[in-house]
């Protein structure tokens, strides 16, 4: 099935994969909503930006060009500020992935630490009650141990099964704001 997917796209002399992108011009790249802003400020289009993340998942580990085609091929000021802006935007989703994975990591720690304290309460309670026969106290220490494992669980599980989907995330944006870009005029016979 890989095999299938990395088909579909080209490759370079050196075999990289070909992210290839067609635009009628510059401005197709950003946001509508951004028309009247110069480019430094306009912010990527969503779906050019979908596009890169759903294509560099599907190569997976293969190195990859992203290279933009447009009609009339421009100056190179716009095409450095098409390789910053690219940069910027998925340095920054970076930024937000790595601010999502503290805080993850910080929820893990504050239920690892409460487990740990419900923990010492349990065995201190149950140690308190060994000769008392009463149900009310029974039913609170083993309702503190029931509370000390699920926020243990809670705790590893959140960290250990979370934590590889974000840390994927974060590389994938890592690599696609250091990606090298590459820029051609199209011809008929590209279309």
């Amino acid at each position: 099935m890989k095999k299938k997917i990395l088909d579909r796209y080209s490759r370079t002399t050196d075999n990289k994969v070909i992210i290839d992108i067609t635009a009628g011009k510059v401005e197709d790249l950003y946001n509508d909503l951004d028309k009247h802003a110069p480019f430094r400020k306009k912010e990527l289009d969503q779906d050019l930006v979908e596009y890169l993340i759903d294509s560099v998942s599907e190569i997976g580990k293969e190195e990859f060009v992203i290279q933009f085609r447009f009609a009339v091929l421009t100056d190179t000021r716009l095409i450095s500020r098409i390789k910053t802006s690219i940069h910027n935007y998925f340095q920054y989703l970076k930024v937000l992935e790595l601010r999502d994975l503290a805080r993850m990591a910080r929820s893990s720690f504050i239920l690892f630490s409460l487990g740990i304290l419900f923990l010492f309460m349990s065995v201190w309670t149950n140690q308190k009650i060994a000769g008392h026969d009463g149900v009310i106290t029974h039913v609170f220490a083993e309702g503190i141990t029931v509370a000390a494992w699920v926020s243990l669980w809670s705790a590893l599980t959140n960290f250990l099964i979370n934590w590889v989907p974000h840390h994927q995330q974060f590389k994938m944006y890592e690599r696609i704001s250091r990606a090298e870009i590459s820029f051609h005029e199209t011809t008929k016979s590209n279309l």
